[in-house]
């Protein structure tokens, strides 16, 4: 049975929103889970940002994470080597790596490219589970990840906003839109 990768970013944001190309990734969250959802793996870690290293106090308040938290952190350039080190034992079992909605998957390769970054994730399929949800859930337009939950009967499980802890509400979602 292949395992799936669910992916959350958080990044650098202000009220009203910034383009992709101007935010840049602050904390990474991955679960690592089997078809049914169940996580047999995990991975967590603040990034530095460098073009505006200050965070902005409606992105501290969204994600709840602190400017001491990203001003420890490295910088993208040395936590995404650890993150493929991470997933490398499992590359091979990999179906598939998923988010909710595009942002993620468009986040990432804009920062591949801006740091060089090689990922073994660009020859693995991606699913994009908010629209694969709404179409399963025959909705007239995609829903955030909040509102998919409770349509699906779940409450969301701790701090929204955070990266691994939304990877892992995204997560619970997965066997519901994967052929049984």
């Amino acid at each position: 049975m292949g395992l799936w990768l669910v992916i959350d970013l958080e990044a650098t944001t202000e009220e009203g929103g910034w383009p992709v190309e101007e935010m840049e990734i602050i904390e990474i969250g991955a679960s690592l889970v089997n078809a049914d959802g169940r996580e047999l793996d995990h991975f967590q870690r603040y990034v530095r940002p460098q073009r505006r290293p200050c965070l902005t106090q409606f992105c501290r308040a969204l994600t709840h994470i602190s400017q001491t938290s990203v001003d420890s952190a490295a910088p993208l350039s040395n936590v995404w080597p650890l993150f493929e080190r991470w997933l490398g034992p499992h590359h091979e079992r990999l179906s598939g790596w998923t988010s909710w909605g595009d942002y993620d998957r468009h986040q990432l390769e804009q920062e591949w490219q801006r740091h060089a970054l090689s990922s073994a994730l660009r020859q693995v399929p991606h699913l994009n589970l908010k629209q694969r949800f709404a179409e399963i859930r025959q909705l007239p337009r995609p829903v955030g990840l909040n509102a998919a939950l409770q349509l699906a009967g779940f409450n969301f499980n701790g701090q929204q906003h955070r990266a691994l802890e939304d990877a892992r509400n995204t997560a619970r979602l997965l066997p519901l839109v994967l052929p049984a």
